[in-house]
């Protein structure tokens, strides 16, 4: 009997590469079948705080509060080397400047804005802005520096906008692991025959679309909002890697790395002693 699990996803490039095999039945989804639901990182943070979507794609920072409710997939973060966010402004700052902001953000509860407070704890004057819209409230003056995340960290520098820091680097720089973005996670409270389903479905249609990329391109064209071709693919490569197909052991210290660091700051509740299906 066929069991119908509300799924969200972001429909930027990663995203849709990853999803399209199992929303179309290209891969075997054992029975499970998904309504989608297509919305921004952030807005998908707020869907998990309220309980009410099944699976989904969620910032790590946010995961990390809701390590309780819902369960990590080993197959579908977006976890890898130089893919971090970057701080960016229309002028060098010093960190005075940086610290009274205001900053745009794409989030609270984004894993940008976790990585953020690490580097600049004590920058408090922060704006929550659309991701897509962040480089604009930079350009206008709204902000005096903006935190990018996805495709925008291709497209910054021919807005005429600096890097003032590459916060993925930062991360590397201080801990030797690979930075954790997004994890994709299944309500604890289905049964445990189901989460198992969702961790195979998701290997299965991670996999298929490295193997058959041609085939998954026209789902990620049709929601990349007119996006550039190269910049398309130049943002599946960065974000979607072999981390993506499984965790294993390289990721699943980076991700217990960063939930330390931000429980020993006070940023995160402490977590339970797993974070992954039972």
């Amino acid at each position: 009997m066929p069991h119908k699990l509300t799924l969200g996803f972001s429909p930027c490039p990663n995203d849709t590469f990853i999803f399209d095999a199992m929303i179309r039945g290209q891969v075997d989804t054992e029975g499970l079948e998904f309504e989608v639901i297509m919305e921004d990182v952030e807005a998908l943070n707020r869907r998990a705080f309220a309980g009410d979507i099944d699976i989904t794609k969620l910032s790590y920072h946010a995961f990390a509060h809701l390590a309780g409710r819902y369960a990590l997939l080993d197959a579908g973060s977006a976890l890898g080397n130089n893919c971090g966010p970057l701080l960016v402004a229309r002028s060098i700052l010093d960190d005075a400047q940086i610290n009274a902001g205001p900053i745009a953000i794409p989030g609270k509860m984004t894993t940008a804005n976790f990585l953020l407070s690490l580097a600049y704890p004590q920058a408090q004057n922060k704006v929550e802005t659309l991701f897509s819209d962040i480089e604009d409230a930079v350009l206008r003056g709204d902000a005096i520096a903006g935190l990018i995340i996805h495709e925008n960290r291709f497209t910054y520098q021919q807005k005429g906008l600096i890097k003032l820091i590459d916060l993925g680097e930062y991360w590397e720089t201080t801990t030797g692991l690979p930075i954790p973005l997004g994890g994709i996670v299944v309500r604890k409270d289905l049964p445990l025959e189901i989460q198992n389903k969702m961790n195979r479905v998701m290997r299965r249609s991670v996999e298929y679309a490295f193997e058959h990329p041609a085939d998954v391109m026209p789902f990620v064209r049709a929601h990349a909002q007119a996006m550039d071709e190269a910049v398309m693919r130049a943002h599946i490569d960065l974000y979607v890697t072999k981390f993506t197909v499984e965790l294993g052991s390289e990721g699943r210290k980076a991700v217990e790395a960063m939930f330390r660091m931000a429980a020993e700051k006070g940023l995160v509740p402490a977590l339970p002693s797993t974070i992954y299906i039972n």
